[in-house]
């Protein structure tokens, strides 16, 4: 049998390498160049360019960017009762699972009188982007809005394209209104987050832009970054089954479907033991394409874009997909759990054969936002974190800054940095006499208004 994936038979001890792999960016030099354009019109033309880009690219003209807050109370009585109900089993789920990542401010009183520790504050504003396009994605939503309210932000504003009515889909809108959203534009594509970075007449700028999108919005992202915060750059979607010889075969298909039908750009990957159970594999893919409604999306990326590894056993396994560090990772073996402290590199791990990728899209609690393109090696998922900063805390007694001052002054003169070690000296004397030790010398210290050039790996104080 012909495989409908790209196929590699691994040799006992062949490395699986990084090369192997058909991996595509998050954007391509068109797209940053097309952005680029976009970003700066939205920057000096504001709404003007917003309504323009929106009928050249959505084929709408706008109204109004700004949703009125009541469309998205009215959006809830719109959405059929089953949606809403699973809608709202996610958001409790996603909210319980995120409010566990909250941390706090802490302070840590040393001996000699210093305090230190960090003050976390949630992030002023912060923007979600929501994809439209190829499909609908209140699931979205819930994933980038929720951790924002949890973490404290007041002004989360939401983007996403309008529909060819010129209207959000209520689904999208209901969650919005679940996940503690404050206003929605009806605005998409790079120029949605130009207008999110940057300001125009009807949107004002936000602290950090979130949420996944094609390769113009992770340009526009790009671009954009450090002028406002970002979460990541996100390619295309991927995912990884490692799968034993008793893993059913026909659930090891629909699940690299499962992601192959978001995109044709999107990465799937299979790691198993034998070439028989490979072609086991690909003869339910076939089957499963017949009656799928997105078998043209779904075959692009499985032909495209999608690899199977024959390995030898499973620490091989877990090597290469180590290696392919995917955004998710399906352990679909015996005793998955037995694997877990194996793997370094993955986005999310979905252990064992009850666990489809698609819970974690919607329901587990988890965030679904993940590092992609191999990211995951150094990346983690969309959490809380991303949406507080924090600040150090430093107040030190005059003892403390006695006892530091030694180190302090000899690595400040070392690095030629004269008024570093100038700022401690000036403060030695009062600090002696508010720690209670008279003008008697302290060790390494000067108390005078000056200072020479260390002399023999000491910093020399003028008496």
């Amino acid at each position: 049998m012909t495989s409908i994936m790209r196929r590699i038979d691994l040799k006992p001890t062949e490395p699986f390498r990084k090369e192997l792999i058909d991996r595509t960016g998050a954007f391509d030099a068109n797209a940053l160049k097309a952005a680029t354009d976009i970003v700066a019109d939205v920057r000096e033309r504001g709404d003007e360019a917003l309504r323009e880009l929106t009928a050249r690219f959505d084929g709408v003209e706008l109204e109004s960017i700004k949703l009125p807050k009541e469309a998205m109370d009215a959006a809830v009585s719109q959405v059929d009762p089953e949606t809403m109900d699973a809608l709202r089993h996610a958001a409790r789920q996603i909210r319980d699972f995120h409010e566990r990542q909250v941390t706090q401010s802490w302070l840590f009183a040393r001996e000699d009188g210093a305090i230190v520790g960090a003050k976390v504050t949630p992030l002023d504003s912060v923007g979600i982007y929501v994809p439209g396009g190829r499909a609908l994605y209140p699931s979205t939503v819930l994933m980038n809005a929720i951790p924002a309210s949890v973490a404290g932000v007041q002004r989360i504003a939401c983007v996403t394209p309008p529909q060819k009515d010129g209207t959000v889909d209520a689904a999208i809108l209901a969650a919005c209104k679940l996940a503690g959203v404050t206003e929605v534009y009806t605005v998409g594509g790079a120029q949605a987050i130009a207008a999110l970075a940057y300001g125009t007449e009807t949107m004002s700028p936000v602290d950090k832009i979130t949420g996944p999108g094609n390769a113009f919005v992770a340009a526009a992202k790009k671009i954009v970054s450090g002028d406002v915060g970002i979460d990541m750059i996100a390619g295309p979607s991927e995912v990884c089954v490692v799968a034993d010889g008793a893993a059913d075969p026909s659930l090891v298909a629909i699940d690299l479907m499962a992601q192959a039908e978001h995109d044709p750009m999107a990465a799937c990957y299979l790691i198993c033991l034998s070439d028989a159970y490979a072609d086991e594999v690909d003869a339910h893919l076939q089957e499963h394409l017949s009656a799928s409604p997105r078998a043209d999306i779904t075959r692009a990326s499985l032909e495209g874009h999608g690899l199977q590894v024959i390995v030898n056993d499973m620490e091989q396994a877990i090597q290469c997909a180590n290696v392919i560090a995917p955004e998710h990772l399906e352990m679909h073996v015996e005793n998955a759990m037995d694997y877990l402290g194996a793997i370094r590199n993955a986005g999310a791990i979905f252990l064992g054969p009850w666990t489809p990728e698609a819970v974690g899209d919607y329901v587990a609690g988890p965030n679904h936002t993940l590092p992609t393109g191999g990211t995951a090696r150094f990346a983690s998922p969309l959490s809380v974190d991303e949406f507080v900063k924090k600040s150090s805390i430093i107040q030190y007694s005059a003892k403390a800054l006695l006892n530091d001052s030694k180190p302090v002054m000899q690595i400040a003169m070392h690095e030629g940095l004269w008024a570093h070690a100038q700022s401690v000296a000036l403060r030695m004397e009062s600090a002696m006499d508010a720690a209670g030790k008279g003008s008697g010398a302290v060790p390494g210290a000067g108390c005078a208004s000056s200072m020479q050039e260390p002399q023999d790996g000491q910093v020399a104080a003028r008496e």
